[in-house]
């Protein structure tokens, strides 16, 4: 890592002294940005200065970018909608600050797993908050209208103050329709993929028919279901069956046709049957085409059961308090739902995804690759 590499810093360096120009000349009545244009100054400076020890350089650019963009969302609080120029580009300076922080940090070859581990959670971790700094401090530093976009803050405060509500709506919605709808669909979907793959007219007339279906619109089949199971869970459970059952058919008819020839010959020399055939090895071929459809439905269950409630639900649910509050232009409250469902369906994916590499270990996408340039 040579100092040329680090472009960013010197980018970084440029828009904060181009700021102080402009916070010197036309700050007249908006938030003084002094603190925060010295700040991420210095810290540019130091990063240049530890170029080529990435451990200090990330430490550096990171507690600069992040002190720096504390400033300035503290600088603009009581200045909504007055933000200037210098602004803007000391914002932009902090955030390539954070730039050079992750570049930096994806480049490192930690020593140990646990380190390997801890890097793989801290880079996600520094974009994700990104993405809720840049969202903050240009709401409040344009003054967007509350009703068009709230500011990451004010959502945060009405889940704070809404727990109770927002935790019968996840209990209506994930822990009773999602999960129950979730498991029928994929369990019968990969029951019928075995009867398919063991009678051939059954696979040559259900794929068509399950491509087809696969088709079907969800805003189509809501109305039906909650016609046929009422307005409760049940009818959302089966919305999830149906959007969840032929993704999970066709992942695993395809996957049961991974294995090669060759294994498939060297089973038959040792007089192995149908059923011994299937599961010692065609079933551990399929592995990844399973866990693949397992991680499809993943989302799909839960946009599937969200959706189903706006067609009809009793006073409780994810979707149901989504539809009510945007008639009530409690536009935090329909984001803080929205939240909720995001970290749901990203903790229900990632589960997924680490029972994956622990049953298809042997795959040859979780060998160890070597060091990119």
């Amino acid at each position: 890592m040579t100092r040329r590499a680090a472009w960013q810093v010197a980018l970084s360096l440029a828009l904060v002294l181009a700021g102080a120009g402009f916070e010197a000349v036309h700050a007249a009545g908006g938030p003084r940005l002094w603190p925060a244009l010295g700040l991420l100054f210095a810290a540019g400076l130091a990063a240049l200065a530890l170029a080529g020890r990435p451990w200090l350089e990330a430490v550096a650019t990171f507690a600069g970018a992040h002190a720096g963009a504390w400033l300035l969302l503290g600088a603009v609080v009581g200045h909504e909608g007055q933000a200037s120029t210098a602004f803007y580009l000391a914002l932009a300076a902090a955030w390539l600050l954070a730039w050079r922080c992750v570049t930096v940090l994806s480049a490192v070859n930690p020593p140990s797993r646990r380190g390997a581990v801890a890097l793989n959670l801290v880079v996600p971790v520094i974009f994700g908050a990104w993405i809720l700094i840049l969202w903050e401090a240009i709401v409040r530093g344009a003054g967007i209208p509350f009703l068009l976009l709230p500011a990451p803050s004010a959502i945060g405060a009405r889940i704070a103050t809404s727990l109770p509500i927002l935790a019968a709506d996840v209990n209506q919605t994930i822990f009773r329709a999602v999960v129950a709808g979730y498991l029928i669909g994929c369990g019968a979907g990969f029951a019928l993929a075995v009867a398919a793959d063991r009678y051939r007219f059954l696979r040559r007339g259900l794929l068509p028919i399950g491509n087809v279906a696969a088709a079907l619109p969800i805003i189509g089949v809501a109305p039906i279901m909650v016609m046929w199971f009422g307005f409760d869970w049940p009818s959302k459970a089966a919305v999830v069956v149906v959007m969840t059952f032929f993704p999970m058919l066709v992942n695993t008819v395809a996957g049961l046709q991974a294995a090669g020839h060759m294994e498939r010959d060297l089973m038959r020399t040792y007089a192995s049957g149908y059923w011994e055939t299937l599961f010692k090895l065609r079933l551990p071929a399929a592995m990844p085409f399973i866990f693949n459809a397992l991680k499809i439905n993943s989302t799909l269950a839960l946009i599937g059961a969200i959706v189903a409630e706006f067609f009809g639900t009793p006073v409780v649910g994810m979707g149901f308090r989504i539809s009510t509050e945007v008639g009530r232009m409690n536009i935090d409250m329909v984001w803080a739902e929205i939240a909720v469902a995001a970290v749901a369906g990203s903790v229900f994916y990632g589960g997924i995804a680490l029972i994956e590499r622990a049953v298809t270990f042997w795959h040859p996408s979780y060998r160890k690759k070597g060091t990119e340039p």
